[in-house]
């Protein structure tokens, strides 16, 4: 046990509430692996030896509005002032298939931390600033090392979602070579892979391309084999590299679209990943549609606005650029000046709608569609400077046109 500084999270209100009012609580996972790791606690979650019944009795008592939202796992949820902390009854697993896990509690803290999938995630710390590392995780943190609690293929075959976890944790803590044992696992649990769902593989996907790098962990999925069980279609990585390069946004959609592969269909990976309607649209959005070349000008740049939010806009035509260069090069041409236009031009709006051709006296129907549809065709044409009394203009006319 050794003492060190707790993040400044645990004096929030919520989480200090929550370990005076349970005496022997402790901090675990994530907010004790990235304070030694020098890293921004965004949340903390808590463990307790207490049966869930007790730490929620104990903490309505103390005043926190509590939900249970995940009681057969023994965990519930603690509001104050507005933020959530999830607590958790140490457990032991009785049985696991794999996806699921029968649990009992405990009140031994050595024995909740065995059943954890990395080392640096089997840390738990006190108010106080009390660390108890049982695996060496605070060792391996600072070594680069992600490693897992016990036997590799036991953790994976108890969940094996924790093949695609090894290589997020790889992406945001890992330094160096693998850890050997740990891949031979991982290689011969991806037929096991079969098993998890697409929304937990989804989660999981999308949490290692939020990674600053997360090239190196996908290569070393295809190496073992899980990249191509739980994603086939990204068959471009060297283009992820380069996009990681690019001035475009590094979120995860427009860095997948970057990595998926010649002939890949998003909409029937959007529907495999279960990928909501937003995500689904913004894949589709980055892969189809027209673009622009870095040169572009004025006019052809409001043009495409008009028709396409600037960041698809700019993914899409990055993208475009670079298939046609061939190979995983940068696509030539000045993408950062064009990033910078695109984030300093507003949006540019059609001053028109359907309510203005009804006010024309165009009765309702399709024809008042068609003639609103001409004219914008005709605001982009003229590169969307026409103004409002400019487009009932020409509304005016087309209708003159028709007599």
């Amino acid at each position: 046990m050794a003492r060190i500084a707790p993040p400044p999270i645990l004096a929030c209100p919520a989480p200090a509430a929550v370990l005076a009012a349970l005496p022997g609580a402790r901090a675990v996972g994530g907010a004790v692996r990235d304070a030694l790791a020098g890293l921004p606690v965004q949340d903390v979650d808590i463990a307790a030896p207490l049966p869930p019944e007790r730490i929620a009795a104990r903490l309505r008592a103390a005043g926190l509005s509590v939900f249970e939202t995940g009681l057969s796992h023994g965990t519930v949820t603690a509001v104050l002032a507005g933020m959530p902390v999830e607590v958790t009854s140490l457990r032991r697993d009785i049985t696991t298939d794999g996806r699921h896990a029968e649990v009992e509690w405990t009140t031994d803290w050595r024995e909740d931390a065995a059943r954890r999938d990395f080392t640096i995630n089997a840390m738990s710390l006190s108010a106080e600033g009390w660390l108890w590392d049982y695996f060496g995780g605070r060792e391996d943190l600072a070594a680069g090392r992600v490693r897992f609690v016990g036997e590799p293929a036991r953790r994976l075959a108890e969940d094996y979602l924790r093949a695609l976890r090894f290589f997020r944790f790889h992406a945001r803590y890992g330094r160096g070579a693998p850890d050997a044992e740990a891949l031979a696992a991982i290689r011969a649990a991806v037929p096991g892979l079969a098993r998890l769902s697409a929304e937990r593989i989804w989660a999981e996907i999308k949490r290692l391309l939020e990674a600053p790098n997360p090239s190196g962990a996908l290569a070393l999925m295809a190496k073992t084999g899980v990249l191509g069980a739980v994603l086939p279609e990204a068959g471009r990585q060297g283009r992820l590299v380069a996009y990681l390069r690019s001035p475009c946004p590094q979120a995860p959609l427009p860095r997948l679209a970057a990595l998926l592969g010649e002939g890949a269909d998003p909409t029937r990976l959007a529907a495999r990943l279960r990928l909501s309607r937003e995500e689904a649209e913004r894949l589709a959005g980055y892969l189809r549609g027209p673009t622009l070349d870095p040169g572009a000008e004025e006019a052809a740049l409001r043009r495409g606005l008009a028709e396409t939010e600037g960041e698809t806009l700019l993914v899409r035509s990055w993208l475009a650029a670079q298939a046609a260069a061939g190979g995983d090069a940068d696509p030539p041409g000045d993408w950062a000046g064009l990033a910078a236009r695109i984030a300093a031009m507003p949006r540019p709006v059609f001053p028109l709608q359907g309510r203005d051709v009804l006010a024309e006296g165009v009765p309702p129907g399709p024809r008042v569609g068609a003639l609103l549809g001409a004219v914008r065709r005709w605001w982009l044409e003229g590169g969307c400077t026409a103004g409002r009394e400019a487009c009932l203009a020409r509304l005016r006319a087309l209708r003159g046109g028709e007599a």
